[in-house]
């Protein structure tokens, strides 16, 4: 087990910032402690009868072909591996969003995000009157704590100041605008974004970890420094010496055990986000080398070794048997020339990356486990949405699923049966450029439009990998990777016949098209 509080302690004192200043290094490392986990098994304390735990893990940008379970040959991930040997892995599992921001949303909620009637500017997404996951469980009497990657956003649009950047906020302050807390958790220890965007700090509840009115946190947008293309923070040496880049997993990983030892006698829902592999890729030292995907390969057998931490303490504390533990990602890889080039294929044989409303961009790793509930061993090819593990959760505890959740759908059935008839037969994909929103109905796919709906076949995107670069076939694209000029205006996929989207089928099958148009258009028009 990696115990890093020796360590960071080391390389905190190593700053000459902190050397000279004793005393906000005490408090960061009093913020941080305890890291590390007992090596002796504690004493299992019976939980309360009949209300189970839940542990939701979600990586970052992990493709399903990042999973050694899903057919990676060049990235080992024992621990997902393992977990999957003990429970069901879903093979077609598929998010609402091809990045993060509405991902996440939907899965908090349980509703689209193209529901939300506004355009996010970095605030606090979630309104005052829609219901999450967590305040639904902490009013039915669990304990409820988020850690790691939030990216849902911080304070209330003020329409006197807009904002200049989704980072453009006073982090300095002694108690945060409206966050995590507000959305129902209990408690948070985390990153406000991504890894790559200020304010570039842990936050624990609604502090900024390492605080110090002194040496405050200054933010550079992205017009004064291009870093990932949000900006950069400076200052706030404590601040940044706590969050160091390449152990913000590591860390954020034994927060949530902690949680889960201070909560093992009652009933607790753990939703833990970790930052890896999304850019900038940071494997720590002891991760480096060990693939042959090259660091990016490294980072996710790091984040495969917190998945590990995890079990582990769940089995230390005696909570196997009434624990729902899911692993899965918010959105598809990002797919980038260097790692292309080793031969390793984040998405495997899938047509598009994250962005796009093509299965590469939605199609994710979906592991599921639960002892005497879920069979151990077994693969379902049963759609699921990420998102409806908010119904799942809520029928498994017998808790009512609030009226705003009208996305979510139960598949407890399906984990329960591998073989069990489908509950979902369909649900809407958002990619990021218009017309935006496919449609899955049963095996096929509906696009309302030309392209990838994301950076795939959007030259504006030069930082992302074009399609006439990945090697891709799809009969509206020419070998150079430019769109035929009689390509069908809109696209049809079978997925079952075509999971790779070779095909598109709109001219053979209009009546199809016609069919699914209208109901994309009708799921649209609903106002819930």
């Amino acid at each position: 087990m990696f115990l890093p509080y020796q360590k960071l302690r080391r390389s905190l004192s190593s700053i000459p910032a902190l050397r000279s200043s004793a005393i906000h290094a005490a408090a960061v490392l009093a913020l941080l402690s305890p890291l590390t986990t007992a090596a002796e098994p504690a004493q299992a304390i019976e939980p309360e009868k009949g209300r189970p735990n839940f542990v939701f893990i979600i990586a970052d940008d992990l493709g399903i072909g990042d999973v050694s379970a899903y057919g990676s040959t060049m990235i080992p991930t024992p621990h997902l591996d393992l977990l999957a040997s003990q429970g069901v892995r879903a093979t077609d599992a598929q998010v609402t969003a091809s990045v993060c921001t509405p991902s996440r949303y939907s899965i908090l909620t349980g509703r689209n995000y193209w529901r939300l009637k506004r355009e996010w500017q970095g605030d606090l997404i979630v309104d005052d009157e829609v219901s999450t996951m967590a305040k639904t469980f902490t009013a039915a009497g669990y304990a409820t704590g988020y850690f790691g990657k939030w990216h849902l956003g911080w304070g209330r649009i003020d329409p006197n100041r807009p904002r200049e950047y989704r980072g453009d906020w006073d982090w300095n302050a002694e108690s945060l605008a409206p966050g995590v807390l507000e959305t129902g958790y209990q408690t948070y220890f985390g990153t406000p974004f991504s890894a790559n965007e200020p304010p570039m700090v842990f936050v624990k509840d609604r502090t900024v970890v390492g605080r110090d009115p002194k040496d405050p946190i200054e933010v550079l947008g992205p017009k004064q420094e291009k870093y990932f293309g949000y900006g950069k923070s400076r200052g706030a040496a404590a601040a940044h010496a706590a969050c160091a880049l390449e152990k913000i997993d590591l860390i954020v990983t034994e927060k949530a055990i902690q949680f889960m030892e201070e909560n093992r006698a009652k009933p607790f829902y753990l939703h833990l986000a970790l930052v890896a592999p999304h850019v900038p890729i940071a494997p720590d030292t002891q991760f480096k080398g060990r693939t042959k995907a090259g660091a990016y390969g490294d980072f996710v057998t790091q984040m495969d070794h917190c998945v590990g931490m995890v079990n582990d303490a769940i089995e230390r504390l005696g909570l196997a048997d009434n624990t729902l533990v899911i692993f899965t990602s918010d959105n598809g890889a990002i797919l980038n020339a260097q790692v292309h080039k080793t031969g390793h294929r984040s998405n495997l044989d899938l047509l598009g990356q994250k962005t796009d409303a093509w299965q590469g961009g939605h199609r994710v790793p979906f592991i599921a486990r639960m002892p005497g509930k879920i069979p151990a061993g077994t693969v379902t090819d049963r759609l699921i949405a990420v998102s409806d593990f908010y119904a799942t959760a809520c029928e498994l505890a017998g808790i009512p699923l609030p009226a705003s959740a009208c996305d979510t759908m139960s598949q407890l059935s399906v984990l329960a049966d591998p073989n069990a008839a489908a509950v979902r037969q369909e649900m809407t994909y958002n990619g990021i450029t218009r017309p935006q929103v496919a449609l899955r109905s049963g095996e096929w796919l509906f696009l309302p439009g030309q392209g990838s709906f994301g950076v795939t076949t959007d030259p504006k995107h030069s930082w992302a990998m074009q399609f006439q670069k990945l090697g891709l076939v799809n009969s509206d694209f020419d070998e150079q990777g430019q769109i035929k000029p009689d390509a069908p205006e809109f696209q049809l996929y079978n997925l079952k016949d075509d999971p790779q989207q070779h095909t598109n089928l709109a001219e053979k099958y209009p009546e199809k098209v016609k069919e699914l148009s209208e109901r994309l258009q009708a799921l649209r028009a609903e106002r819930k």
